[in-house]
């Protein structure tokens, strides 16, 4: 099974890197591999933010959609995503946001997934963590576009 973590100091405040994440439905418009985004639940239960959304996602020929439970814990100031329904044997990653000096929050993102294609997994393996270097310097550049500080 593919894992990875990327950890991140975004010039941001932690609550707007937090909703740039559970913005689900923008994916498109910023993250490589993600072709569209539809959110199907978004309901507040207490501590939690619960979504449950489909991401479609991949690069070239390949293309699939698979169905994601998403849960932000408030105080914990955490989001946990897991997979529903999809191409995935098995998905799940873990977002920490953490407050720093001056405006910086750091984000720690792990993710461990397998696709039930086996070749398509397999060549996941060779390119992943590339892909998810990507994937956060897509989240830190919008970051810093909607909300960083000019520095002209």
């Amino acid at each position: 099974m593919p894992k990875a973590s990327v950890k991140r100091l975004i010039e941001c405040q932690k609550k707007d890197l937090i909703n740039l994440v559970l913005d689900i439905e923008k994916y498109p418009q910023f993250v490589p591999f993600c072709y569209d985004a539809k959110i199907y639940e978004n309901k507040d239960e207490g501590d939690l933010k619960k979504i449950i959304a489909d991401l479609t996602i991949g690069k070239g020929p390949f293309k699939d959609t698979y169905k994601s439970d998403v849960v932000f814990h408030k105080k914990k100031d955490t989001i946990y995503v897991k997979n529903i329904d999809g191409p995935l044997n098995h998905l799940s990653n873990y977002w920490t946001f953490t407050d720093k000096n001056n405006g910086i929050t750091e984000i720690s993102f792990d993710i461990d997934f397998e696709i039930k294609n086996k070749f398509l997994n397999s060549l996941m393996v060779v390119s992943f963590q590339f892909g998810l270097e990507k994937i956060a310097d897509s989240f830190q550049k919008r970051a810093e576009d909607l909300f960083g500080n000019s520095k002209d």
